[in-house]
């Protein structure tokens, strides 16, 4: 095993095309660490660069204390899982996990050792005889981490490999793989587009957009404090909703009333006429089954419910809204950007599951001004996180314990430079 540390990484093709920008990160040795972001953000280029299929434009990648820039990828010492399997399948199951190991002349007496270690690991005894064809989807991906485990690599590095799995499968392999890497103690490094992996699996998170490193934090971190836009509306089902506000003062002038936010969440606004409001939607709830306790932390408002959608044990309600037009061309910009759930002018406000609110109906709802983040349209940046980190103040881990503020590109806790 090993640490893997990238300083300053950049990948330019032949056509002057700028796929990976100036990224630096450090990733511990054992520690599980997610790319995510959306498709063409540069996270399967950047995990291409470590593994050495694809050339390292400028920077430096370091296994361990080595550099590896220069080395050939089977000189490299990792394994790599890939989203069709790559397995042979004239092959048997044995035989495939064991081919990393033909090639190198390892004897068969180790090569037996570790092929059934392994699938005792991944629980492929019954089908060692078996050829691929013959095997589910989530079978041959294991089997394709077994072939990944018996080469005893320092770190271990997954592209997408549950993207051909239906929903069911990807819940069981997101566990399997979760529960392999603590066993092992493995690094490992875990390319995604979709979020809810990125959420459950990884020790942290690195957020990539346009080959940029917006920001590198826990799970937990991530969702309650993105440092901009895109990683606020990227992380997340329901993403976070955006309200437009006119700054008067210390006042907040939105669709649905005037609002003051909180002491814990008070910040100079001035130079700001316009900005945005971002809460996600648990922040709001029916505001007849708020308690007396905490409705005084929030504030009640008026609104139309359009459509809702009830799931048993949670219940969303959309309610559309009108914002200036700059603010609804940027919501559709970051839209288009994320390729992911709509950015529209409208809530998504998530509700008691015993709340008898109808849809074509108004409402009175509630929203935790505790839990409201404010973003300049302009550059993107939250501007609470950017106070928060002005003050000093901590902000939750995972564990409910102090976090250092997440660091972004530059890993220095400031917001990036965004493109």
């Amino acid at each position: 095993m090993a640490a893997i540390t990238m300083k300053d990484i950049n990948k330019r093709y032949g056509d002057g095309f700028h796929a990976v920008k100036d990224v630096s990160l450090d990733i511990a040795d054992g520690e599980f660490v997610i790319l995510v972001g959306p498709s063409g953000c540069g996270k399967s280029t950047l995990l291409r660069m470590i593994v050495g299929l694809e050339d390292i434009s400028s920077g430096e990648l370091r296994i361990g204390d080595e550099r590896v820039n220069e080395k050939a990828p089977r000189d490299r010492n990792l394994s790599m899982v890939f989203q069709n399997y790559a397995l042979y399948p004239h092959l048997t199951v044995y035989e495939n996990i064991a081919f990393p190991l033909r090639l190198a002349k390892t004897p068969d007496k180790e090569v037996d050792e570790r092929v059934r270690r392994a699938s005792d690991l991944l629980e492929l005894n019954e089908h060692l005889d078996r050829k691929p064809a013959n095997l589910s989807g989530g079978q041959r991906q294991r089997v394709a981490m077994g072939r990944a485990i018996v080469r005893e690599a320092q770190a271990f590095l997954f592209d997408e490999p549950l993207s051909n799995l239906d929903a069911k499968l990807r819940g069981q392999m997101r566990t399997e793989i979760s529960r392999l890497q603590k066993r092992l103690g493995i690094t490992t490094v875990y390319v995604t587009h979709d979020q809810v992996e990125a959420m459950t699996l990884g020790d942290r998170v690195v957020v990539l957009r346009r080959g940029v490193v917006q920001q590198v934090a826990s799970p937990r971190e991530l969702y309650e404090n993105p440092v901009n836009l895109f990683v606020a509306g990227f992380i997340g089902s329901p993403p976070m909703n955006f309200i437009s506000a006119t700054v008067v003062g210390d006042r907040l002038h939105t669709p649905f009333g005037e609002w003051t936010l909180p002491p814990s969440r008070s910040l100079d606004l001035s130079g700001h006429d316009v900005v945005l409001l971002g809460a996600r939607p648990e922040a709001f709830e029916d505001a007849s089954v708020v308690s007396d306790t905490v409705r005084d932390h929030g504030v009640v408002f008026d609104a139309t419910i359009d459509v809702t959608e009830w799931l048993g044990n949670e219940q969303y309600a959309y309610v559309p809204y009108e914002a200036p037009e700059d603010i609804r061309n940027r919501l559709a910009d970051l839209e288009r950007e994320l390729d992911s759930e709509a950015m529209r002018t409208q809530l998504v406000v998530s509700l008691d599951a015993s709340s008898r609110i109808a849809e074509g109906t108004p409402a009175s709802l509630w929203l935790d001004l505790r839990r409201v983040h404010v973003f300049d349209p302009e550059s993107e940046t939250n501007l609470t996180v950017q106070a928060m980190q002005e003050r000093g103040e901590q902000a939750p881990d995972a564990a409910g314990n102090g976090d250092q503020p997440s660091p972004a590109a530059s890993e220095t806790g400031e917001a990036p430079t965004l493109p």
